[in-house]
């Protein structure tokens, strides 16, 4: 695909010793489609996730696929989601996540994405939301409470301030596509020469 369809962007971890992540948004006659992989070391153990989110036109999950390879082996995840009612890949309901139309896939910048696109929030408001959130390495999902808010722009990015009851508040910039540029505490984007 040409770089005037597909967006990719490069992230260095900063919560971890080593981690390197590489994601693309590609938009799709019926929806986007994110693509990700990353490799990490985290407390002594070294783990590469790919995954890829499918959502409709107005960026709510449809389909997630998250992979997950360690010295344990491999493991698979298959969400598939459609009005906000969610099933693993082989039909078994998940009512836990209800009403959840984001996914937020752990340790990557990329899935901030889905919420603030889809939300599309004024400089100065904010929206409470529920998210699957998937754990990764361990690839457990479950409903988390998220909070975006959307700051004034400086710089030439757009500022969101992220917050959940469980991990805290962090604060966000992104390029005008969306994509994280900065995480505070987690990643940052590594510029293109």
């Amino acid at each position: 695909m040409s770089s005037q369809t597909e967006h990719p962007a490069v992230w260095t971890r900063t919560d971890v010793p080593e981690g390197l992540g590489l994601g693309t948004l590609t938009p799709r006659p019926d929806g986007y489609g994110l693509e990700a992989g990353e490799t990490v070391i985290e407390d002594g153990e070294a783990f590469s996730t790919r995954f890829g989110v499918d959502t409709d036109l107005a960026w709510v999950t449809r389909r997630v696929r998250v992979e997950v390879l360690s010295a344990q082996g491999s493991s698979r995840l298959e969400l598939t989601a459609r009005d906000g009612s969610w099933a693993l890949g082989d039909g078994t309901p998940l009512p836990d996540l209800l009403g959840c139309f984001d996914v937020d896939v752990a340790a990557t910048p990329l899935t901030n994405t889905l919420p603030i696109r889809r939300l599309g929030l004024r400089p100065g408001e904010h929206r409470d939301i529920a998210v699957a959130w998937v754990h990764v390495p361990s690839l457990t999902v479950r409903r988390v409470r998220q909070r975006y808010l959307r700051n004034g722009p400086a710089d030439g990015l757009d500022h969101y301030t992220y917050s959940d009851p469980e991990h805290g508040r962090y604060r966000l910039s992104v390029d005008a596509r969306g994509l994280v540029v900065d995480y505070e505490g987690l990643a940052r984007r590594v510029r293109r020469p």
